[in-house]
């Protein structure tokens, strides 16, 4: 599947002179769909100093033209969004509809960015007399390592590469070996639209000596993760040593709170289409609901329903519209979460278990359950799968206190028709994103990320430039 890619070094595809190989695996039918190099530590420093010459010119390149390049970028990637979204869905299962628009969701990053390279504004500041001027002008970080996970294999890398391009830097990226075609596919049509070689390389290979390679690399200078907390916590102890700017995007476990004034069977239909998303892959997921109890058994109801309205499948083939899981260990840990709150007292609405017509890939039932409670492990662990545990509430400060019980603080969300009751919730939950009455979050022009142990710094929006971007203050005494 990946004849045409292999670590990009410099400008240049090629195979790892070591020969070895990591293979990927097909979710929905359990066979190898492809391989990739296992990059040693020749490669990573000739990528890193690829990176390195590269910057010292790319960051110098006419804004506008930068802005140019950035937005061919996004336009290749729109002509090849079937193409490469097929190999996406093959890569993960989720269905072809889910894989393209993925890719469209790529595009808009670039072409975001390709406006924003044009707008890093800096800052002037009076002197306190005439012969005083100050100002502040912010410059390209440098040389940046990025890490990608494989849930949004090429929305994730796209956040990533797009805006350090747009800052000036350039950027060593690492994409998830359970997917990485569509970040090689987007290296390449960086290329294609003329972004200058080196500026952008990608290795792939072993995570762990990876991460530990470049994080520690002198020539790095900015760290960028999306991935889960403890491996972000990892990251942070190397990239310490190191004194590095780092931003991260890391696990999460999203509340929402269905209030008594909302219209709990609309509220229910609205969070299922995007809990069951991607097969509950999200990180900004819902994955924990608290329902007014004057509103939970339509609430549940709905959701059961729509639950089992879903047709569960390959998504590179037929109509599914939710695919496998991704790997066997994924699948393990949720079928352990159901079965843990069960035995705690959860009732199953729909699913809980592995489906009977499919003896191969990592397949569950879409699952609901009810009356779920708050010790279940489910409600403390990110379940990351087709589950959506659900539990009641009766007071507005209780409702919070569960809500924000947890060290994470990615995403929220809250239902409610009363202007007070959602303006007070949204401000009183814990999470750098909040959706009221909405469950989208995430586009080129929103600041996506989170606070407490969900990470730190923004992608997207005017806020993710920053992120790749160093404040330099400048003062002069006229003579």
């Amino acid at each position: 599947m990946y004849k045409n890619y292999g670590l990009l070094i410099d400008g240049v595809w090629a195979q790892s002179a070591s020969g070895e190989t990591l293979d990927v695996i097909s979710p929905a039918t359990e066979q190898v769909i492809g391989q990739l190099p296992k990059a040693n530590q020749a490669e990573v420093d000739a990528a890193l100093n690829s990176a390195q010459a590269a910057f010292k010119i790319w960051r110098h390149e006419n804004p506008w033209v930068r802005s140019q390049k950035l937005r061919k970028a996004g336009d290749l990637l729109r002509e090849r969004a079937q193409e490469i979204g097929l190999m996406m869905s093959h890569e993960t299962g989720k269905p072809l509809a889910e894989s393209v628009a993925e890719m469209n969701a790529a595009a808009d990053q670039f072409e975001w960015y390709s406006g924003e390279t044009m707008r890093i504004y800096g800052q002037t500041i009076e002197g306190r007399d005439q012969n005083t001027r100050m100002k502040v002008i912010y410059q390209p970080v440098g040389v940046v390592a990025a890490f990608s996970a494989w849930n949004f294999p090429a929305l994730l890398p796209a956040r990533k590469i797009a805006a350090a391009l747009a800052a000036g830097c350039s950027i060593v990226i690492k994409p998830a070996s359970e997917a990485p075609g569509s970040c090689l596919a987007i290296a390449q049509a960086c290329l294609d639209a003329g972004v200058d070689k080196g500026a952008v390389n990608v290795l792939t290979g072993q995570s762990s000596f990876l991460s530990e390679a470049l994080v520690k690399s002198d020539i790095t200078k900015k760290v960028s993760l999306t991935g889960s907390t403890n491996v972000g916590k990892l990251l942070l102890h190397m990239a310490a040593d190191g004194i590095k700017k780092v931003s991260m995007e890391l696990g999460g476990h999203a509340p929402v709170v269905v209030f008594a004034d909302a219209d709990g069977a609309e509220a229910a239909k609205t969070v299922a289409a995007s809990k069951f998303r991607n097969c509950g892959q999200v990180c900004v997921s819902p994955t924990r609901f608290y329902v007014h109890e004057s509103q939970y058994d339509a609430f549940t109801k709905a959701f059961a329903d729509y639950a089992n309205s879903l047709v569960l499948g390959n998504g590179a083939e037929g109509e599914a519209n939710i695919g496998p899981m991704v790997n066997k260990r994924g699948l393990e840990s949720a079928l352990s979460l159901i079965e843990d709150a069960v035995s705690k007292g959860a009732r199953v609405l729909a699913g809980g278990k592995r489906p009977a017509d499919k003896d191969t890939g990592f397949y569950l039932e879409p699952t609901v359950l009810a009356d779920v409670p708050d010790d279940a492990r489910i409600m403390t662990e990110e379940p990351f799968a087709p589950i959506a545990p659900i539990t009641k509430f009766s007071d507005y400060d209780e409702v919070m206190e569960r809500a924000n019980g947890l060290p994470y603080g990615l995403a929220a969300y809250l239902f409610s028709d009363d202007l007070s009751t959602s303006t007070r919730a949204a401000e009183d939950l814990e999470a750098g994103m909040v959706g009221v009455n909405e469950v989208l979050l995430a586009s080129a022009e929103m600041p996506f990320g989170g606070v407490k142990e969900s990470g730190f710094g923004r992608e997207g929006g005017s806020l993710g430039i920053l992120e790749y971007l160093e404040a330099k203050f400048i003062k002069t005494k006229l003579k």
